[in-house]
């Protein structure tokens, strides 16, 4: 993997990631563009104990613009878009409109691919894997910055998800705070080891989804399963075997094998529904140990977390999405209309030949 860090016309980063060593990046940004004002700020609920990011200045953020004036893919003669070169392989840019800015964070769009036509799924494992080098890489950069606790790579997918550009791409949210969802994770893991005399929750969840009906596909160093207590209807955690707590700790056999696993997993979910049915709209979501402090969570350091992979899809059946009503929105309790053990089967049975 070659990396080169350039600069857009606002001043904002742009990192190039090539597969060959040779390539060469020195296109400049010819957009007049002023530099990026936000608005950007978090605000702490003192009820619920979380945080929540007000960004007004997203409101004007491109909305669904037509294919041959998408902003992710390559520039192309006076077709300026925000990557100045005319090809690239994979490409990560901080956001121009981001939820999180300066001490409240940092947003950047992770670019899988130039092809406006493919998936993730479409990749090759060479370019999955390169995927994954720059998610690794990105996140070892950001954990550097003074305002970030927390790292967060992810993908949404869909317009039923509510993806307003069409082009193959992810997000980075770098959070200045430990996220509500790691941290009730981490009072779990805390309150287990403390039960058990050192035991680590991630691994005996692990060992016990192993041994069980719920696992979609494994390999030698991953593992994908259906979590017990799935909150989605169709909802798979990816794990590898050994646990580490963030993406830097993957070791070569880890990252070797992931693009197989992974390219496979996501081509069954767009089988889940059968022949005809469009793309399935997915969040594909990295979990990874926070880079702040953890004095709060007593007895547990970043070794204790279990870096993995959570892939689900809000469509519940064809034709029709699982809505977050009453009861998951109002109180946070889901109510899932599919046995996780059913939508395991499901996921088997549609393994590719």
């Amino acid at each position: 993997m070659k990396k080169t860090s350039t600069r857009l016309a606002d001043g904002r980063e742009l990192v190039y990631y090539d597969l060959r060593d040779d390539t060469v990046r020195d296109a400049v940004d010819r957009r007049p563009l002023d530099r990026t004002v936000t608005t950007s700020e978090v605000r702490r609920d003192v009820l619920l104990g979380d945080s929540v990011a007000i960004a007004s200045h997203r409101q004007g953020r491109t909305y669904h613009p037509p294919a041959d004036e998408c902003p992710l893919c390559p520039s192309q003669g006076e077709r300026l878009s925000e990557i100045p070169d005319s090809s690239y392989d994979a490409v990560v840019f901080e956001n121009r409109f981001p939820s999180l800015a300066g001490d409240s964070g940092r947003c950047e769009v992770v670019c899988f691919t130039s092809d406006h036509n493919a998936s993730f799924a479409d990749l090759t494992e060479e370019q999955a894997r390169l995927v994954l080098d720059a998610w690794t890489d990105r996140t070892s950069e950001l954990s550097h910055l003074p305002s970030v606790e927390q790292v967060f790579c992810f993908e949404n997918r869909g317009a039923e998800i509510g993806v307003t550009l069409g082009h193959p791409h992810g997000q980075i949210y770098a959070y200045p705070f430990t996220t509500p969802r790691t941290a009730l994770t981490l009072r779990s893991v805390a309150a287990h080891k403390e039960a058990t005399g050192g035991e680590n929750l991630f691994d005996a969840v692990l060992e016990r989804e192993l041994a069980d009906e719920r696992v979609v596909l494994e390999g030698d160093h991953w593992v994908a399963f259906v979590p017990y207590a799935a909150h989605w209807p169709y909802e798979v955690h990816l794990y590898p075997k050994r646990r580490v707590p963030d993406l830097l700790g993957l070791d070569e056999d880890a990252r070797s094998e992931f693009p197989k696993v992974y390219l496979e997993l996501l081509r069954r979910f767009d089988r889940i529904f059968g022949e005809g049915e469009p793309l399935t709209p997915y969040i594909a979501a990295w979990h990874q140990a926070p880079f702040g402090a953890l004095e709060e969570f007593e007895g547990v350091n970043r070794d204790d977390f279990a870096l993995h992979l959570e892939l689900f899809t809000i469509r519940r059946t064809p034709g029709k999405l699982k809505f977050l009503a009453g009861s998951e929105s109002g109180m946070n309790v889901f109510i899932n209309d599919i046995r996780p053990e059913a939508a395991a089967e499901r996921l088997r049975e549609v393994a590719s030949s």
